[in-house]
């Protein structure tokens, strides 16, 4: 059995997992208690807890534009919250385990390999991207490059042109739990398809749309990604 604090357990993956049982001790911190902007009060939770493993979800996601709107709050949530995580693992001793996006990756090809080369086409992938660089300065980490998204399907229409590995939250969490031990860099998600297809599965009613290749939306066309490590680890 583990100790394991999550950050961010108040957002939807965190809510999913909070109801999750397992074996393991979680710990769910409110934004009050655990500031990751406040490196003190990181410091006296962590030191109250004594935890074996970090899960760090907490940051800015939802709306997209606010990452271009208000790029300060983006910086200060994704990328040196996410520093302040990392310093205090490192100091600590504590397996981090951080989730990151498939948008790092440039979207256009698809099939990206962890080893990849990254290329953000918006703000909100290069803050994440952003957090990934003090991570993996601390070799005692995971990065978990996700695509996933909560049930059911939100939206009432789904591009029939863009293509990812969506995954329900559902079933991302027994996949981190196979994952506690790991470290680098892991691609997790689904079955490379169209996000209409993806969501019609869910919701016969959901409508068809077609993403303009020239678009303000930011979204990249192509951003599946290899599975062959996650599905060595897992099998």
């Amino acid at each position: 059995m583990k100790k394991i604090v999550v950050t961010g357990g108040s957002g939807r993956f965190g809510q999913v997992l909070k109801n999750y049982k397992t074996k393991h001790r979680l710990f769910f911190p409110s934004k009050k208690t655990l500031d990751i902007l406040n490196t003190k009060k990181i410091k006296n939770y962590i030191k109250k807890i004594r935890p074996d493993v970090l899960i760090h979800l907490a940051g800015l996601s939802r709306p997209m534009k606010i990452h271009d709107k208000n790029i300060e709050k983006s910086i200060n949530l994704n990328i040196i919250g996410t520093a302040n995580i990392t310093k205090v693992c490192n100091q600590n001793k504590i397996k981090l385990i951080y989730f990151s996006t498939n948008y790092v990756y440039p979207g256009t090809k698809g099939n990206y390999k962890e080893t990849s080369p990254v290329l953000p086409v918006n703000n909100y992938a290069w803050s994440k991207l952003g957090g990934e660089t003090s991570v993996k300065l601390y070799k005692n980490s995971l990065i978990l490059r996700v695509s996933m998204t909560e049930k059911p399907f939100v939206h009432k229409a789904a591009f029939t042109n863009v293509k990812t590995n969506f995954i329900y939250h559902e079933k991302v969490v027994p996949l981190l739990f196979k994952l506690l031990n790991k470290k680098g860099i892991v691609n997790l998600g689904g079955k490379s398809q169209s996000i209409f297809n993806f969501a019609k599965k869910e919701n016969k009613n959901v409508k068809k749309i077609f993403l303009k290749k020239k678009n303000s939306l930011g979204v990249p066309f192509d951003s599946t990604m290899s599975l062959k490590k996650l599905n060595s680890f897992i099998k």
